[in-house]
């Protein structure tokens, strides 16, 4: 293995995005939340079995999917077999990653990652590499969980490193990047995550929870707006190539 550590079967991983999965309401709105900076040629970066991808696909993106498990990559193949897009399988951290992806450099207008580089220890490097795989000012957006303070079993089930703030993801992203917004999302998601993950000790959001959710998303969509974004259980980051 590099030292983007995994595990070949992610069990704990393929259960939660399988709840996501039939959460349409919560998918559309971190698709509508992210959608608005991604232009042009797309990548994104831990497509996983496509809860985002396939809003991107539906509305005629021109949008390379990836993913770094071959299970994964799978089921992407098999999601959308209809839309054909092309599907990679990439390691962001590769040590050898010029050799392996540099016919890939300069390819993209916009890079988006969603949950992903929480999972990556050298999150330093993530960000480096896709600078090299975006064209000339191009764009990462950037979501991660947020607030290290809540960390609970969930993150360790899911293999997570850490989570951020605005202002670490910031400071991740500033010497690589110019960052042109930030804000949190997903306010009440924060209950969620604590009561389930760290007072139950679930590994797994359970998939009636994710449900009951999802029916609420309209309610919760006007208090991240009432709050203007400034707490969330995700922290959202957007940057240009510099």
């Amino acid at each position: 293995m590099t030292e983007f550590q995994f595990k070949e079967i992610d069990e704990e991983g393929m259960e939660t995005l399988d709840a996501i999965s039939s959460a349409n309401k919560f998918n559309q709105w971190m698709y509508d939340t992210i959608s608005p900076y991604c232009n042009g040629k797309i990548l994104e970066i831990g497509s996983g079995i496509g809860n985002i991808s396939s809003y991107f696909l539906k509305n005629g993106a021109n949008i390379t999917l990836s993913d770094i498990r071959d299970n994964y990559c799978a089921a992407l193949k098999t999601n959308f077999k209809d839309y054909n897009p092309e599907i990679i399988n990439i390691n962001i951290t590769d040590e050898n990653f010029d050799s392996k992806f540099n016919h890939l450099f300069g390819t993209f207008d916009s890079i988006f990652s969603l949950n992903v580089v929480e999972h990556i220890k050298d999150h330093e490097l993530a960000v480096k590499n896709c600078k090299k795989l975006l064209k000339e000012n191009g764009t990462l957006i950037t979501l991660v969980p947020a607030y290290q303070s809540i960390y609970n079993g969930f993150d360790t089930a899911l293999e997570h490193y850490r989570r951020y703030t605005k202002k670490s993801l910031t400071q991740l992203l500033k010497t690589e990047y110019t960052i042109t917004h930030t804000q949190y999302f997903n306010f009440i998601g924060i209950f969620g995550w604590v009561f389930t993950g760290g007072i139950l000790r679930k590994k797994t959001i359970p998939a009636g929870q994710m449900g009951l959710y999802n029916k609420l998303v309209p309610v919760f969509k006007v208090i991240d707006k009432f709050i203007f974004n400034s707490m969330g259980l995700s922290v959202i980051a957007v940057a240009k190539k510099k």
